[in-house]
């Protein structure tokens, strides 16, 4: 059994992987002060709702926060747990960029799960705090991606730089043309970000095939992959929420058994 924890600039997610196969999880806010006590108790936490008598055997960890490594490295420690750490050194995936130690572990991981669990070339976009878009092409190299400003951090400076707009729960709109405030904040964001998401798409599948590439496959995750306005976005072909964490667990199992990374 094996802890994965993703930390992200708004929430740390937990869960216990038993090969790449995600059994429970967890999620909280990721704070500014790395707390060890509160981690340990979220990890009781996730063990207990797992129901499971096995205990964890070893500890997977992806952070684009200073400063999460070494509370995970404390737990580990007091666990005599081995810690395994994302990195372009630890994620078994060839990086073809130009700056290759940029790239956050939780893109390398998204690229390396994608082209493991679902194919290559692909393309991954990973909507949290930022958007992310990562490709990997057909000989299962990363080699590069966009990043844009994340979906509800538009809702949220809207919200906060405006003196009368309101911060909205967007539904998916019906209409582009909107009748009412909340309406035309709700068409202007998502059918907005569906025409940046598909239309970085579009350029990127256009590159591809300049490199002689074939069609890759796309697939979305992150925490508002799972909102109903993003089954308007066209040309998806998997949705995975939990494609960070199976890549930690994949990472873990290759470097487990020998494979280089």
């Amino acid at each position: 059994m094996l802890l994965v924890a993703d930390v992200g600039n708004t929430d740390v997610k937990l869960a216990l992987a038993d090969g790449v196969e995600i059994v429970a999880g967890s999620r909280f806010r990721t704070g500014h002060r790395p707390d060890v006590r509160a981690l340990a108790d979220a990890v009781d936490g996730l063990l207990g709702a797992a129901h499971s008598s096995r205990p964890i055997d070893a500890v997977a960890l992806a952070s684009v926060v200073p400063g999460w490594a070494e509370v995970f490295a404390s737990l580990a420690r007091d666990r005599a747990l081995p810690l395994l750490v994302a990195d372009a050194d630890t994620v078994g995936i060839k990086v073809a960029t130009d700056a290759q130690r940029e790239t956050g572990a939780d893109r390398l991981l998204n690229a390396f799960a994608a082209a493991r669990l679902h194919g290559v070339p692909a393309v991954v976009v990973d909507l949290g705090t930022a958007t992310t878009f990562d490709v990997v092409d057909g000989s299962g190299a990363y080699v590069g991606g966009a990043i844009a400003p994340g979906f509800r951090l538009g809702l949220e400076a809207l919200a906060e730089r405006t003196a009368l707009l309101p911060l909205v729960e967007p539904e998916t709109p019906t209409r582009a043309i909107a009748r009412n405030t909340v309406d035309a904040i709700t068409s202007g964001t998502v059918l907005g970000y569906v025409g940046l998401v598909e239309g970085l798409l579009g350029r990127i599948r256009a590159e591809l095939r300049e490199d002689g590439e074939p069609s890759p496959v796309v697939v979305l995750t992150g925490g508002v992959a799972t909102s109903a306005w993003t089954r308007l976005i066209e040309g998806v072909d998997v949705i995975d929420p939990d494609l960070t964490l199976k890549g930690l667990a994949a990472a873990h199992a290759e470097r487990a058994s020998g494979v280089p990374g």
